[in-house]
């Protein structure tokens, strides 16, 4: 009795592991197919395409006649459907996909979510004739294709005969059902994601048109920028003059200018906009154009360093005045006619006499201008007024002071101190000054001294301000 028991037993497991390897065989198969199928479908057609084969393969492996396939959304609506009768119109195929998803088999598979079995169609209530009916169906078998507790989809095989599909055969291609929702699942995962894909795609060629567009604007900006700074520093006999410029990005704020004037005078200018980018260099080509219009038209041609106009001018005048107007002519006009932009300078304003070394000159709000010699620092040239274009009608004094003969002007911008090492650490006013105290002895070779050390301590860090230098060396 007890062997009678155990030779059972057996049986059935032998039987269970039968089920298991063949189910295991369809379900290889079955990947078999999706592989070839994900690799050959055209990508806007692979949903259409998979739902097709999943049909077809199904009804090859059990050897049904007809079959369908509904998909469902999220929401559980029918989103697509395959049917094998291919001379269904659309409005047939809408029709019977109606009928059979509510109240047929499908719609019984739908509602309890498991198998649905039909041996004998003409004896099971689940099982629908439909009007003008071109093919008889003995039994059928339903299949809902899950992924986790989520519908994807009911697949429906059906048969002349009745007892057709056998409860091993439902079982199996319940088992498979489970390989057609994990591949319907990935496809729609793989749908999105290769329309976000080309979304993607689409916006990334977009911004790299626009962004070569707008670099081609840049570099037209770039070289208008350049153009208005000085093209050829002028020669002036007994005087050098260096210049460093290094933009922190195409276009520059930062501006420097040297200019001859009448009377065989000469401007300096060095000068740094706020912001940065577009809107500071435009800022900066006006500030540079004002400060040379009125420096025209305050008529400094005739002036004398003792600041007396030549014969037959009834009012004596100095360049130190003639100075200071310019600076505060640039001031009033910004403010008035572009203070709603919010845009100023910090300016620093020279007007040089070269035959006597005199120079009055006008710091609004910028760094101190140094001048050192030999000795280290000689003179600090502060502010003598507010940043340009702030405020109309604000005050400004020019200052008066004498370059001896080997002593060198240096002038900088905020760049040069505030300049970042790898590290994000400042090059700092400290580091700055104690090159001057033992600075060379010529102008250029003073900028190429700080160049040296502010470039090895920048190494290959971004930078974010504008780096800008002037020097000025009265030669022995």
């Amino acid at each position: 009795m007890e062997t009678l028991k155990e030779t059972q037993t057996l049986q059935k497991e032998i039987s269970r592991l039968k089920d298991e390897k063949a189910a295991l065989q369809v379900q290889s198969r079955l990947l078999e197919k999706f592989v070839t199928l994900a690799r050959s479908a055209a990508k806007e057609k692979v949903l259409t395409t998979i739902l097709q084969k999943t049909l077809e393969i199904s009804t090859e492996l059990t050897a049904a006649q007809k079959g369908s396939l509904f998909l469902l959304d999220t929401n559980g609506a029918v989103s697509d459907s395959i049917l094998t009768r291919r001379d269904a119109t659309p409005e047939q195929s809408a029709r019977i996909i109606g009928t059979v998803f509510n109240k047929g088999l499908a719609g019984w598979v739908r509602q309890h979510r498991k198998m649905g079995l039909i041996l004998d169609a003409n004896n099971d209530d689940r099982w629908i004739n439909l009007p003008n009916q071109p093919y008889i169906v003995g039994s059928a078998l339903a299949v809902p294709i899950l992924q986790g507790d989520n519908l994807l989809g009911i697949l429906t095989l059906l048969h002349a005969q009745p007892g057709h599909f056998t409860a091993e055969a439902a079982d199996l291609m319940l088992l498979t059902a489970r390989q057609i929702g994990s591949a319907l699942e990935n496809t729609r995962l793989y749908t999105r994601l290769d329309k976000s894909y080309r979304l993607l795609k689409l916006a990334k060629l977009k911004i790299e048109d626009y962004s070569k567009a707008l670099d081609a604007e840049m570099e037209k900006g770039k070289k208008i920028q350049r153009d208005f700074l000085p093209d050829q520093i002028p020669r002036i006999p007994g005087w050098e003059i260096a210049v460093c410029f290094h933009p922190a990005r195409q276009v520059s704020g930062d501006f420097y200018d040297v200019f001859l004037l009448p009377g065989n005078l000469v401007g300096l200018v060095i000068a740094d906009v706020c912001d940065k980018g577009v809107g500071s260099a435009l800022f900066m080509a006006l500030f540079r154009s004002l400060i040379r219009v009125f420096s025209g038209q305050i008529n400094l041609q005739g002036v004398s360093v003792s600041g007396t106009c030549k014969s037959g001018s009834n009012s004596p005048c100095n360049y130190d005045h003639l100075a200071l107007r310019a600076v505060s002519l640039t001031n009033d006009y910004i403010a008035a006619e572009h203070g709603q932009e919010g845009m100023f300078a910090t300016l620093f304003f020279g007007v040089l006499d070269p035959l006597s070394g005199k120079m009055a000159y006008v710091n609004a709000g910028h760094e101190p201008v140094i001048i050192a010699n030999n000795n280290g620092v000689k003179k600090r040239l502060k502010p003598t007024g507010p940043v340009v274009g702030m405020m109309p009608e604000s005050k400004y004094k020019a200052m008066p002071v004498q370059f001896e003969h080997g002593d060198i002007l240096i002038g900088y911008t905020d760049g040069v101190t505030e300049a970042l090492s790898p590290k994000k650490e400042f090059y700092t006013k400290r580091r700055f000054f104690s090159i001057l105290e033992n600075p060379a002895p010529t102008a250029s070779k003073l900028i190429e001294q700080i160049k040296i050390d502010l470039y090895n301590h920048m190494d290959d860090a971004p930078q974010f301000d504008d780096i800008t230098m002037l020097a000025v060396h009265r030669r022995r």
